[in-house]
């Protein structure tokens, strides 16, 4: 089918024209960066009022990209949740009301459902593998059965990996988005003998936790005298990326071996990082296993990659009702059958 995504579930507004659930024909992204930086973080509000500014023009330049008329469109799919619901509600209004007028089908789809399934738009993953939801939101393991078929195995029990690198960012002066900072200051940089802790590494279960990790970060900072120079801030950006992947990583490879899995997809925004790529790259060479990442702009918040899990659900005749809504909280396990 040749559908139009949208996805405004935070603070990108993005859509997409995708053919067949495999062939992005154009991807656009516009993004809130600017607006929220001086906040320190997403501002729910302000983001729902930018996503009403730019979702139009924005469509229009996805189509004109393209090269398509709204006409030839098959189908639209939108990013049903979770995510901020104001920000949301934007996105499943304009789709709802464009399919209305174009007598198409809409459908909403889950945002970490896409995120997991985007590789495909790349590297066709045979199923089953295991998947590793990483981003600012998230950090969540995923037995992968197919489209639809998700089985939790471990999830954060308190931040996420992504929001752990923002506010330890922003303790460190380092401003917002601050997860590229850490990482690009961790790979110029050497710990310093630097040390932090590895919460639940022990723990018999494939749970993560990192709010450990942000107060042994500020624990570490109030035994300073001063404010940190920037050799110092650079082994702590460096000390706490090392603890997070390490966790991270390791606690992924043993879900995947307890399940017998020898392929893993890491997707979402903190797949981007390059610390974590290198360390799952040793060590599935170590252990004879696959390691799949989605290209970077696949792995922030994007449109296109919804097109895989909705193409293949429109073309089993499943599609949303007119009183779709936008749901802040939606466990994955409990998509199948939307």
């Amino acid at each position: 089918m040749l559908l139009l995504a949208l996805e405004s579930s935070c603070d990108e507004t993005a859509a997409a024209v995708v053919k067949d659930g495999r062939w992005i024909l154009s991807n656009i992204i516009s993004s809130q960066v600017d607006l929220h930086a001086v906040y320190g973080g997403v501002v729910p509000e302000l983001a729902s009022r930018r996503h009403l500014e730019v979702i139009n023009p924005l469509v229009e330049e996805a189509l004109n990209k393209a090269g398509v008329q709204q006409q030839e469109l098959e189908g639209i799919i939108v990013t049903r949740g979770p995510g901020l619901v104001g920000a949301l509600l934007v996105g499943v209004s304009f789709a709802k009301a464009y399919a209305y007028a174009l007598n198409i089908p809409c459908l909403g789809v889950h945002h970490i459902e896409g995120h997991i399934q985007a590789i495909q738009l790349e590297s066709q993953v045979e199923y089953p593998f295991l998947a590793l939801a990483v981003s600012g939101g998230h950090t969540h393991l995923y037995r992968v059965d197919g489209i639809g078929r998700y089985q939790l195995l471990g999830r954060t029990v308190d931040d996420a990996a992504g929001e752990a690198f923002d506010k330890v960012a922003k303790m460190l002066g380092l401003g917002y988005p601050g997860g590229p900072v850490i990482d690009r200051l961790a790979a110029e940089n050497d710990d310093g003998g630097i040390t932090f802790p590895r919460p639940m590494l022990k723990k018999n279960n494939f749970d993560f936790s990192f709010s450990g990790m942000k107060t042994a970060v500020l624990n570490y900072l109030y035994q300073l005298e001063g404010r940190p120079d920037e050799t110092t801030i650079s082994h702590i950006a460096c000390a706490f990326q090392t603890a997070v992947v390490d966790v991270v990583t390791r606690k992924t490879m043993r879900a995947a071996r307890a399940e017998g899995l020898s392929r893993i997809v890491v997707a979402g925004g903190v797949a981007c990082n390059s610390g974590l790529r290198k360390k799952f790259a040793e060590l599935a060479d170590s252990s004879n296993m696959n390691v799949f990442f989605p290209s970077p702009v696949l792995c922030a918040d994007n449109a296109a990659m919804l097109a895989v899990a909705g193409d293949h659900y429109l073309s089993q005749g499943l599609l949303s009702d007119v009183d779709l809504n936008a749901v802040s909280s939606w466990p994955l396990e409990q998509v199948a059958g939307l």
